[in-house]
């Protein structure tokens, strides 16, 4: 009579496949959701940008900024009251909420161009926002804010921290 089953050998043989298997599935997961983060980061920039210009078109200037830890008093960071006490109370009738980065902590001493967090500042002849991407995708923009050029993310071809603002070269 023989015996039926699976050897050992074959056994591994499939824990070893299965286990190759799992493995490309989660890096393909983990870089999805990272992708999905950035594509988040880029619309709520991109609806900041509006009620900003929607903000400036109603009232002649820009709404006003400051409070911020980092990188000084004039700046208001997703991360901070800043957000919600100067930022928000300015720009609330045309967005009431404001978003928040997806991977940010509550960490005052981070800013945009440092870690995981939307940065704001403004002058009433610009402004400019920055954030920062987790994959390195295209060139950081120049920015015109009150008669200085920056660009946070440095001139490389592909940047994580991004700089915008009404005036970009």
């Amino acid at each position: 009579m023989k015996n039926r089953g699976f050897t050992l050998i074959e056994l591994l043989v499939v824990i070893a496949v299965i286990g190759v298997l799992a493995a490309v599935i989660l890096a393909s997961l983990n870089n999805a959701r990272v992708k999905a983060r950035d594509a988040r980061r880029k619309a709520d920039i991109q609806q900041l940008t509006l009620a900003i210009n929607a903000f400036y078109a109603e009232n002649g200037h820009y709404p006003a900024s400051g409070g911020a830890t980092m990188p000084n008093s004039g700046w208001s960071n997703s991360n901070d009251s800043s957000w919600q006490t100067n930022f928000q109370v300015s720009i609330g009738s045309y967005m009431p909420t404001l978003p928040k980065d997806p991977s940010q902590t509550n960490d005052s001493g981070i800013w945009a161009a440092s870690g995981q967090a939307y940065s704001y500042v403004s002058c009433n002849a610009s402004y400019m926002l920055v954030y920062r991407l987790e994959v390195a995708s295209g060139p950081d923009q120049v920015v015109q804010y009150c008669g200085t050029t920056y660009q946070y993310g440095g001139a490389g071809a592909n940047t994580n921290v991004k700089t915008t603002g009404p005036r970009s070269l």
